[in-house]
């Protein structure tokens, strides 16, 4: 976890890049925090939703509106997508969610899926509210690397178990909601969003059924393949090095 906490570019990135939050729902207590980098002239930045940070959201509806609130606050007419894990599922049912008057104008899906079925936990999706916070971190730990890893890959595992530790109760019960209750991409809907998918061929908590799942949805995507990263690819140096060139940013952080 030191290692990335005090390394230049985070530290950097963090003095000088100051963090907003935005309440754009009725409810008060639903705050978007993000940082927001680059030239204010990009019309049409990519925004990075990561994994776990997002505003209370119980169901993908909710989100949906939520996230279309936040673009309308930020005047984006049109956005490009990051999406990892849960962010990058996040991501294909905001764009399907919205194309009738479409707001994506791509998708980069890392490590990502495209139907909730593959976690087998679709039985249980709504009864995660009543679970205490640590059976839910338990459950999310459940889903990362065990046994040696080299110093980078622990260096990140270690990274994401600080963040999960920083959700309360009902921030982690309605990420696993989103992550497992039945629902599925339908990719007609979407057609007409450039897709591109990165994935890593060490272990990760995506089975190769499902990275096949994603291939078929999308035959045309382009594709990225990682050596390593396992879980968490997007803290690797080399994601920022080489795989997005895109002008500006603006990144999802809870």
């Amino acid at each position: 976890m030191e290692e990335i906490k005090v390394s230049p570019d985070y530290n950097w990135f963090r003095s000088t890049v100051p963090l907003k939050r935005i309440i754009v729902d009725d409810d008060d207590s639903k705050v978007w925090s993000l940082y927001d980098a680059g030239p204010k002239s990009i019309r049409c930045p990519i925004i990075f939703l990561p994994p776990l940070q997002y505003p209370v959201y119980w169901d993908l509806v909710e989100f949906c509106d939520g996230f279309r609130k936040l673009l309308d606050h930020l005047q984006l007419d049109k956005v490009h997508l990051f999406g990892a894990s849960l962010g990058g599922f996040l991501a294909q049912k905001f764009a399907e969610s919205t194309h009738k008057s479409p707001r994506v104008h791509s998708l980069i899906l890392c490590n990502s899926f495209s139907d909730t079925s593959i976690f087998n936990q679709t039985w249980t999706a709504n009864s995660f509210w009543l679970m205490p916070a640590f059976m839910l971190k338990k459950i999310v730990l459940g889903n990362f690397a065990k046994g040696p890893v080299d110093s980078k890959m622990a260096d990140a595992i270690d990274f994401m178990v600080d963040r999960l530790e920083s959700l309360n109760q009902s921030e982690l019960a309605s990420r696993l909601t989103l992550n497992c209750q039945n629902s599925y991409v339908e990719p007609h809907k979407i057609k007409d969003v450039v897709v591109t998918i990165i994935d890593v061929f060490d272990q990760s908590a995506l089975s190769l059924e499902a990275k096949e799942e994603m291939y078929k949805l999308y035959p045309n995507a382009r594709r990225a393949h990682l050596k390593t990263g396992g879980n968490f690819p997007y803290l690797f140096p080399w994601m920022s090095d080489g795989c997005i060139t895109l002008p500006v940013f603006k990144v999802m952080v809870n």
